[in-house]
């Protein structure tokens, strides 16, 4: 029997209800002689299971004791799979016919590639881009990340406007395809990351291994997005403000890492003052507790790159944060 070169991996927990609004399509849209996709449940309680079995006997199934959270959970899966490339696929992602095979064929033609995705928009607005994503994501010099076709929450209609297919920092963690014995090799996403930016460290580890990462608009999905916490819970907050830090205290230098920490306190504590003034204190609480076990955190990483990516790379130079408070520029 032939071994299929891709491993389309949905991971659920008690998605039920997105599994029968989103299976589908991604099944009608799948080359299945060239990918299987594959459902990896992580201890769900819902009838997730049994709507697999009865409903869609075609797809393959892990099913783990627990819930690993979203990291391990893959960490564990591609682990399981070994297929030459994995993607990971949120299962509130609707694909589009000929998806995969667009990236798999610039993957198979372009071996410098360690990742690709695809324009992500919106699901319930069609001709905008999607949050998570868009048409390809960057890091700012202070670390802020944003995407062609959206920064900070200012989000653009697709016009055609980011077509082509470009080098890119990170991919998103919505549809994300990735060489499988690379993903092994640096260790996967960081479990330590719990959700938000796991999958931004994942990418910069496989840019300090020297590959490049790509989107690639021609292959389309659209993504529901926001299924997790809304923009404004505090628990979002936190981990958003968090994560960024140990982002940043993981891949940069000990020649550069002080002072861009120190920058970054200095505009997160414009952000908390921000939520002061408007009376927001949950979220200025958030913040502060983001800082503080981020001091704790920080301990377990001792090894630290010899690159500076955000000094190297061109398209690492902007400061967004000036551009769109200040100067308004809202559009990438």
């Amino acid at each position: 029997m032939t071994i299929k070169p891709i491993a389309v991996i949905i991971l659920n927990w008690n998605g039920e209800k997105l599994l029968t609004e989103f299976l589908p399509q991604v099944i009608g849209t799948t080359d299945n002689s060239i990918a299987d996709i594959i459902v990896a449940d992580n201890g769900s309680s819902d009838n997730s299971l049994s709507l697999l079995r009865n409903r869609f006997p075609q797809i393959k199934t892990l099913e783990f004791d627990r819930n690993y959270g979203f990291a391990e959970g893959y960490n564990r899966a591609i682990g399981i799979t070994r297929y030459r490339y994995t993607i990971l696929l949120n299962s509130d992602v609707a694909t589009t016919p000929g998806w995969v095979n667009i990236l798999y064929d610039y993957m198979e033609s372009n071996p410098q590639v360690g990742a690709c995705q695809p324009k992500l928009l919106s699901y319930s607005e069609k001709d905008r881009f999607e949050y998570a994503g868009a048409s390809g994501g960057f890091l700012d010099r202070n670390g802020y990340p944003f995407c062609r076709g959206r920064i900070f929450s200012s989000v653009e209609k697709d016009s055609g406007q980011y077509d082509d297919i470009i080098s890119i920092f990170w991919a998103t963690g919505a549809v994300l395809m990735v060489r499988s014995d690379l993903y092994l090799e640096i260790g996967g996403l960081d479990k330590d990351f719990f959700a938000h930016m796991e999958e931004i460290d994942l990418c910069w580890r496989i840019l300090l291994k020297g590959y490049d990462i790509k989107a690639i608009p021609q292959s389309i999905a659209y993504h529901l997005g926001g299924g997790s916490l809304p923009a404004s819970d505090p628990r979002k907050t936190y981990l958003n403000f968090r994560n960024n830090l140990l982002l940043l205290h993981k891949n940069l230098p000990d020649s550069t890492r002080g002072k861009t920490l120190f920058r970054r306190r200095l505009y997160d504590t414009a952000a908390w003052l921000k939520f002061i003034l408007a009376l927001d204190f949950a979220n200025a609480n958030a913040i502060l507790r983001a800082h503080n076990d981020f001091r704790h955190m920080r301990k377990g990483y001792t090894s630290h790159p010899a690159i500076d990516l955000l000094q190297t790379r061109k398209d690492c130079q902007r400061n967004i944060v000036i551009d769109y408070y200040l100067r308004h520029k809202t559009r990438y």
